[in-house]
């Protein structure tokens, strides 16, 4: 069963036919492999193209088929961008959160209380 998906070209090799495509549902990427297309033949995909493609799940793989390219160059810098923005993420050490679901803002005093609750008692 194959579903209709767009993504973002991360990396391509025209002579081999192949890409590395990040999905609009932040999945698994999705490979493209087309072995009996030439050079000459078929979509050319460049990294940063914004395409639709046919969504295919084959055992642990997303398979992207039938690429069609929407914007060529739409989306330049975004492998770039995701490599730093991976690293970034880890920038120190986190604060324990002693306040349940609630996550402050860091540099944001909370509006709520931050130590343990007390019982209130009515009169």
């Amino acid at each position: 069963m194959s579903q209709t998906m767009y993504g973002v070209v991360l990396w391509a090799d025209h002579k081999d036919q192949k890409a590395v495509i990040w999905c609009e549902d932040h999945g698994d990427l999705a490979l493209y492999h087309d072995a009996e297309a030439s050079v000459h033949d078929g979509v050319s995909l460049d990294e940063g193209d914004l395409i639709e493609f046919d969504l295919k799940q084959e055992e642990n793989l997303r398979l992207a088929q039938n690429p069609r390219r929407l914007a060529q160059n739409h989306y330049p810098g975004l492998a770039q961008a995701l490599r730093h923005a991976d690293a970034s993420r880890n920038t120190g050490p986190t604060v324990p959160n002693e306040t349940g679901n609630v996550i402050p803002f860091r540099g944001r005093t909370p509006a709520y209380p931050t130590g343990p609750l007390r019982a209130i008692h009515a009169s």
